[in-house]
């Protein structure tokens, strides 16, 4: 099969296409044939050797969607349409990134909804993410006002589109003025420039603050964002678009204001069996929900890597093996 091994950290060049061996399925696991992968910021920390207890070589992915091959305990059938997402792939042991992938049959979940593989291939992470978020962790209600946070990474992009309707006003984040329209098409009902000291500008234009805010900028300006958040409001940190995986010297009551709540999501294997991914797959085809993705070959794989480095995408990058 061709996969992207990867022998040592490095840029995005370190990526190399080889043939490699099939792997053997034992009972417990589940041989796919990947026909797509969305591309993750963890993956881009990896590659560049900032996930402790890798070995190599390895093969990167978090995710994948394809159809089985084998499934020997027989939870599956044989071409069954399925997603599977994180549970140590790509980590502890080789991941998406290749035409097949051998997983637990724990963490692999069946997919109804029949939609182009570009499509499929954004959902497994980026949905349970998003998801998870607003509806897990943040609670998201009707009467909520929705502040995101990095609201055009994809994470941002697909929790706008997933609030759309489920809240009474979204606002969501940029750097960079130009994508403003992006946010308002994709959903959002207003747009901040983000220079990294958002909380005073939300204050004015927002009196009162947000209900619920979704970090995906992380630490690097968590003690601002927390600001962002009304009287009782709750903070979901769920990205690190902002580079930091934690705060140095973290002190509580100066990050923390009385009343607001920080919590955090960082998903699971499992949570992907609980998001109604083809319900919003159905959505999706239907044209009532739009996920914005840019979608590149497996050979192109290095490419890829770039523009999520660079913050170029626009949207869920996609491979298509």
């Amino acid at each position: 099969m061709r996969a992207v091994v990867m022998h040592a950290p490095g840029g995005p060049d370190s990526l190399k296409v080889l043939n490699w061996p099939i792997p053997t399925p034992e009972k417990g696991q589940v041989l796919i044939r990947v026909r797509a992968f969305g591309l993750n910021r963890s993956e881009m920390l990896t590659r560049q050797g900032l996930t402790p207890g890798m070995s190599y070589p390895r093969i990167l992915g978090i995710e994948a969607v394809g159809e089985v091959e084998s499934a020997p305990g027989d939870e599956f059938t044989k071409s069954d349409v399925v997603a599977t997402c994180m549970g140590g792939m790509g980590r502890l042991f080789d991941g998406g990134y290749a035409e097949y992938t051998c997983v637990p049959a724990a963490q692999v979940k069946r997919l109804s909804t029949r939609a182009p593989w570009e499509v499929l291939g954004a959902l497994p992470e980026l949905l349970q993410t998003a998801w998870g978020s607003l509806f897990t962790a943040l609670q998201l209600q009707a009467d909520d006002h929705l502040l995101i946070r990095g609201g055009t990474t994809s994470v941002g992009l697909a929790a706008a589109a997933l609030a759309k309707g489920k809240c009474a006003f979204i606002a969501a984040t940029t750097r960079n003025s130009s994508r403003a329209s992006l946010l308002t098409s994709n959903g959002a009902n207003d747009v901040y420039i983000d220079g990294r000291s958002l909380a005073d500008e939300v204050r004015t234009r927002h009196p009162g603050g947000f209900s619920k805010v979704l970090d995906l900028v992380g630490p690097a300006s968590l003690k601002d964002t927390c600001r962002c958040a009304g009287r009782y409001g709750v903070v979901c940190v769920t990205g690190i678009a902002g580079g930091k995986w934690g705060m140095e010297n973290f002190v509580p009551f100066e990050v923390v204001p009385t009343t607001v709540r920080l919590t955090s999501y960082s998903g699971s294997a499992d949570a992907l069996l609980q998001t109604p991914v083809d319900e919003i797959a159905q959505r999706i085809v239907d044209g009532a929900l739009t996920i914005p993705t840019r979608v590149f070959r497996l050979e192109e794989i290095a490419e890829a890597h770039r523009h999520m480095e660079e913050s170029t995408a626009c949207g869920k990058i996609v491979v298509l093996t």
